[in-house]
């Protein structure tokens, strides 16, 4: 897996968006976002894309992303926070309401560091997004090393991220997955960002440019 489209249920896509995004190369979707989620969108999101043969994560930022029938959820924890609700807080309470029903086999950890101090994710979680190559590299180490997540990702939601941020993070990974998101809008950038990271996340570009992003889809074969 090296390319994955993120899917917000509070945007609209393009006429016609499903069929030629399952055609487009890429490996899969997330669906996931981090305001004005309705749990009525969400469904219909997710049923738009789970008939077809690839793989749809369910990004559980939020309870109206509870549904039955991903391939995978993906429970964000992140790491650079200030407020203990979005490293464990949340999570304590989902799991204690819906504990008998989570698929836990199917359940992913994501150690996030937010880096975008603009980002509506950074406000809304808090986080402290001054860091340093050196704050990266011991996020990701606490990844790999103490928690032992699948995934670490480096999110710049909505804004270009800088390559050597996201070195630091890859010098410390083994084991763990380096996912990367923001601000991908050519296949230019797709390319630079998939040379360090071993996934690359594609999102706002969908609703700014739809055929530019199809294009990072098949460039990073």
């Amino acid at each position: 897996m090296r390319h994955l489209f993120k899917l917000d249920p509070a945007k609209v896509l393009p006429d016609g968006a499903v069929d030629r995004l399952v055609r487009s190369g890429t490996d899969g979707f997330i669906i996931g976002g981090s305001d004005g989620l309705q749990v009525g969108a969400v469904q219909a999101l997710f049923r738009s894309f789970a008939t077809w043969d690839l793989p749809v994560f369910m990004e559980v930022s939020d309870e109206a992303m509870v549904m039955p029938g991903a391939s995978e959820y993906l429970i964000p924890m992140v790491l650079n926070t200030t407020d203990v609700e979005w490293l464990l807080g949340a999570h304590h309470r989902i799991v204690k309401q819906y504990g008998d029903f989570i698929p836990w086999p199917h359940v992913l950890v994501e150690g996030y560091c937010i880096l975008n101090p603009d980002a509506k994710a950074a406000n809304l979680a808090k986080a402290n997004t001054n860091l340093t190559e050196g704050d990266v590299a011991a996020y990701a180490s606490i990844a790999e090393n103490m928690l032992q997540l699948p995934i670490f990702y480096v999110e710049y939601s909505g804004v270009f991220g800088d390559k050597r941020m996201l070195q630091a993070a890859r010098s410390e990974l083994v084991n763990t997955k380096l996912w990367y998101g923001g601000g991908i809008r050519t296949v230019a950038q797709a390319r630079e960002m998939a040379e360090i990271a071993d996934v690359i996340i594609v999102g706002n570009v969908l609703y700014e440019d739809f055929e530019q992003a199809l294009e990072t889809a098949s460039a990073i074969r």
